[in-house]
């Protein structure tokens, strides 16, 4: 559940990484270490959400906007729409006023949470993501020698 932007964000960095190759839902998932019809179904999601346009059949997915106009927001709202980060337990006993009253409080400091994070992510954009990856290999490649 948690891994659905973090491999969304695999997606679209390997898409913007290797535009001119060959990426099938096969190759993604391996990718991944996932099943093909999970990257399917993240990469409808990206198409429906503006990031992505593929055609049925060929095998050339591409990023609707450069990299630096894509944020980690636009990612997370693409694969989850307005799905909160956190979510009170919904369970609790009604006649606990514990239970029902701690909700409350968590679900204001939940809602602070989102807005903080969601303001963030608006902020790094997916060229943030490919500018850190690659000084990541480089440090590795570096660190290997």
């Amino acid at each position: 559940m948690f891994h659905r932007l973090s491999d969304t964000v695999h997606i679209l960095a390997f898409i913007a990484l290797y535009p001119d190759c060959d990426l099938t839902s096969n190759r993604l998932a391996e990718s991944i270490q996932t099943n093909p019809a999970y990257m399917r179904q993240l990469m409808s999601a990206l198409r429906k959400g503006g990031l992505l346009v593929s055609v049925k059949g060929y095998p050339r997915p591409a990023l609707a906007r450069e990299p630096k106009k894509i944020t980690l927001l636009d990612a997370y709202r693409a694969v989850e729409g307005n799905k909160p980060l956190l979510h009170p337990n919904i369970h609790t006993n009604p006649t606990c006023g514990v239970g029902v009253n701690i909700q409350l409080v968590l679900r204001d400091f939940y809602l602070d949470i989102q807005n903080t994070a969601e303001k963030r992510m608006q902020e790094i954009t997916l060229k943030d993501v490919l500018k850190q990856y690659h000084m990541k290999l480089e440090g590795t490649l570096l660190q290997r020698l």
